[in-house]
């Protein structure tokens, strides 16, 4: 990891001296981080794929603002949070509440990977959206606390316990689903 860090700043320092080839290669670094990210936070594949562009050109366009390069990976995250919270905010009559669906009941008591992973989705999505950000940036991105203060732009002690209550309510949720999956 530290090396792919060293790598980064590399290109950062490339990227800031006008070597689009160098930023286009921090692009293809973190494009499937990003993507997956947003489209976790929208729900919306299209909206995901938009705002990764905006994200990317965004942190083009500032990337000398940028003052520690070591925390490349989460100013990226910043940037792409303000995007997904700037579309959430615009009054969206054509899309669906992130609150989601309840958990659909399956009929079938044994479970198979893809069905586990379904059930996980849809307890994600009964989660509020800051709780369910907190469990993307650390379940499934793997930022430390302090990472994800600095992402969401609140105290560790916030995101803490919105990640200790999202992992409380994805329990109770998912406890019937891995009691079926046992029989």
């Amino acid at each position: 990891m530290i090396f792919r860090e060293v790598e980064d700043r590399d290109l950062i320092l490339q990227a800031r001296r006008g070597s689009v080839e160098s930023y286009n290669l921090l692009v293809s670094r973190w494009e499937k981080r990003i993507f997956n990210y947003l489209l976790r936070l929208t729900a919306h594949r299209e909206d995901a794929l938009d705002l990764s562009q905006d994200v990317f050109l965004k942190a083009y366009q500032n990337l000398s603002k940028l003052d520690d390069i070591a925390r490349f990976g989460p100013w990226l995250f910043r940037i792409a949070h303000n995007e997904a919270y700037s579309l959430l905010r615009k009054n969206r009559p054509d899309r669906e509440e992130l609150d989601g669906d309840p958990v659909p009941q399956d009929p079938n008591p044994r479970l198979f990977p893809i069905e586990l992973s379904l059930a996980v989705e849809s307890a994600l999505k009964q989660l509020s959206a800051d709780q369910r950000e907190a469990v993307v940036l650390k379940i499934y991105q793997g930022f430390k606390f302090e990472e994800m203060a600095e992402i969401l732009g609140c105290p560790v002690s916030t995101v803490k316990s919105r990640l200790y209550t999202a992992m409380d309510n994805l329990k109770a949720t998912l406890a019937p689903v891995a009691v079926r999956r046992d029989s």
